[in-house]
């Protein structure tokens, strides 16, 4: 396989040199004439399947349904999506057709209210939608949100269906909390969390005189970030794990390697990102970027990994809770160049999910547990040692007879 920046321009599409069947970049192309067939007017009816918020001009921001134009049952639940390959993936999500007019952050309009209701149902109402001009297929990719198919400006729109929102969401959100309890109380009773996510979103969460939209894009990092917080003040009192364990996953060219570590809460995150790979593309070398926070928890955003942060903390805190422990964790994410474009911070916390679907690798020493994850990395496990915070710690000794 050839490796390296130009991995897509020795490819052309025709190679499969990344290791995938078929050429990620040119799906897209493969499934603009299958959109394009339902989107040659200015009008649409069918089912909502969520709301999109953007950050663009905030405070003033786009808002809107997103029409499913074929798998309804997949388009807004990522968690399904686990498993497929990039050209599935990508096949779904195009058929997302993004509407947009827009809204004040602060705005109480009908027009904001309804897609509150859109945002909280658990059916998927049929709505109508009137465009100004024909939606244009522009297939978007981002970090944190998933792919998105064609985007529309809305002139109006009409709820058909009844929604049907939960007792339990109902009560919730009509009750007079702050977004952050409302959220965790929306979790706790098993709300799915991207539904959640979309609620937050949506500008139907906190006190009264507080609610606002909030930008998908930060919504979906903000959940993580807050609801991992409460979770973590049940873990910080819990018992700490009494052996070294590591749990593995891998997925669409992501590799994770969990390792954890009898002791009270830390946690570092490292992104191993390959040259080809995206967000690297250009890089001679791999690139190497570690994130921390103590016990009393981050002070500052984690700027240098964002968004794939605070998702991998999310899935290895909520395994934390519900084994009712703590430790110490170091977790390692090497991107290949089999990772060509970005797909939403859903799949790191769908990947690192699935590493605890596994009974986990224990040792009885540190050193024992640092060779073997050294036998799963790309990178010699010296390059995270000499940046690692919570490794540095440890007994130095350990690491003179690594592998």
């Amino acid at each position: 396989m050839v490796a390296g920046a130009n991995l897509c321009l020795q490819c052309k599409g025709g190679k499969a040199l990344c290791g995938h069947s078929r050429c990620p970049l040119l799906s897209k192309i493969e499934f603009i004439p299958k959109v394009l067939d339902q989107m040659n007017k200015t009008e649409f009816f069918g089912p909502s399947t969520s709301v999109f918020v953007g950050h663009y001009g905030y405070p003033q921001v786009n808002i809107g349904p997103i029409g499913a134009l074929g798998f309804a049952d997949k388009i807004d639940q990522p968690e399904s999506l686990f498993g497929m390959d990039y050209n599935s993936i990508i096949e779904i999500r195009s058929m997302a057709l993004r509407s947009k007019t827009k809204q004040h952050v602060n705005s109480k309009s009908r027009f904001v209210q309804e897609n509150q209701l859109l945002a909280m149902a658990t059916n998927l109402p049929d709505v109508e939608m009137n465009f100004r001009k024909k939606p244009v297929y522009k297939f978007s990719f981002s970090d944190v949100t998933q792919p998105m198919g064609p985007s529309a400006e809305l002139d109006k729109m009409k709820l058909i269906d009844n929604v049907k929102i939960p007792n339990a969401v109902d009560r919730i959100v009509n009750d007079e909390l702050k977004s952050v309890d409302q959220c965790y109380a929306l979790y706790r009773v098993g709300t799915d969390i991207h539904k959640i996510m979309t609620i937050f979103s949506s500008g139907a969460l906190g006190l009264d005189k507080n609610k606002k939209l909030v930008p998908t894009k930060w919504s979906i990092t903000a959940f993580d970030d807050l609801v991992t917080k409460k979770l973590l003040e049940d873990i910080r009192t819990s018992f700490e794990i009494k052996e070294i364990q590591t749990f593995e996953s891998e997925y669409l060219g992501n590799h994770f390697v969990i390792l954890m570590i009898p002791g009270k809460w830390e946690f570092e995150n490292f992104e191993a990102w390959s040259p080809g790979s995206t967000w690297a593309l250009d890089a001679k070398e791999t690139c190497l970027v570690e994130e921390y926070e103590p016990f009393e928890g981050r002070t500052t955003y984690a700027q240098g990994q964002s968004g794939g942060y605070y998702a991998s903390r999310f899935s290895i805190v909520e395994y934390l809770h519900n084994v009712k422990r703590q430790a110490r964790v170091v977790a390692f994410r090497e991107i290949s160049e089999k990772y060509v474009v970005p797909l939403g911070v859903w799949l790191v916390r769908s990947a690192v999910k699935h590493a605890f679907n596994s009974p986990p690798t224990k040792f009885n020493s540190l050193n024992e547990a640092l060779n073997f994850v050294s036998s799963k990395l790309k990178l010699p496990i010296h390059n995270y040692l000499k940046d690692s915070k919570i490794l540095r710690q440890t007994r130095l000794l350990d690491f003179n007879t690594l592998v």
